[in-house]
């Protein structure tokens, strides 16, 4: 059995899920009859603040509601970004309102407990008059990083880490795209576990262990040779 072709398209953009039922995981908010499931499905996009760990989907969620809505997306870094960057979405916001198409608005502030309270006082009053939708993602509660006024406006929706279950999906998903040659269930269960529930860092394992798999012309991925080309990230995990 050959390797797989290398793609210059990153890993987790090609299993990027493009709708709903494709995410990996959340089923307790995106399942059927579930809140975030029921935003989706009502046709009326509204301001929230999803709280995870790192790698659980909150980027991912966010875009696909923008994508469910037909609405125009921004994303904002709060540990790079300021308030030029909210002024320049409130900008592009009032544009896409006033255009042919009137199209709506997702506004996405990643890491959103790094903002000041004046920068998160910013977004009130567009999100008051329904300029742009709000959606925040954080790693930490949101009862004590972001502002009560904001909070008040915004529905919280706690994201868990990915279950061994989930993960093992993600690995077959690239396995299926032909992302990686066949792998030894020991090295799967070894990969699951140093991810620990999150996604991202199980991708960029992955796509690490692709690159080099196709350089030694592997046909299978065993545990010894994982731990070979992992050697030292995976001893600091174990420490």
């Amino acid at each position: 059995m050959k390797p797989p072709a290398v793609s210059h398209q990153p890993l987790a953009e090609r299993l990027r899920p493009h709708q709903l039922s494709e995410v990996i995981g959340q089923q307790h908010v995106l399942g059927p009859g579930m809140p975030l499931r029921l935003a989706f499905e009502s046709g009326r996009p509204h301001s929230c603040i999803l709280w995870g760990p790192p790698g659980v989907g909150k980027t991912t969620i966010a875009r696909l509601m923008a994508d469910a809505f037909d609405a125009q997306f921004i994303s904002i870094s709060a540990v790079l970004g300021g308030v030029k960057d909210i002024r320049e979405a409130v900008e592009r916001a009032e544009a896409a309102k006033g255009g042919l198409m009137q199209q709506r608005t997702i506004v996405f502030v990643d890491e959103v407990h790094r903002f000041n309270k004046s920068q998160q006082d910013a977004f009130l009053p567009h999100v008051e008059s329904g300029l742009f939708t709000f959606i925040g993602a954080t790693t930490e509660n949101p009862s004590f990083e972001v502002n009560s006024a904001l909070l008040s406006r915004a529905a919280v929706y706690v994201l868990q880490p990915l279950s061994i279950a989930d993960l093992k999906k993600i690995v077959a998903l690239a396995q299926k795209e032909q992302a990686l040659p066949a792998i030894e269930n020991e090295a799967i269960e070894r990969l699951v576990a140093y991810a620990d529930g999150d996604a991202r860092r199980l991708l960029n394992t992955l796509e690490t262990l692709s690159m080099a798999a196709a350089q030694e012309q592997l046909a299978e991925i065993t545990d010894a040779w994982v731990v070979r080309v992992l050697g030292e990230r995976m001893r600091r995990y174990d420490k």
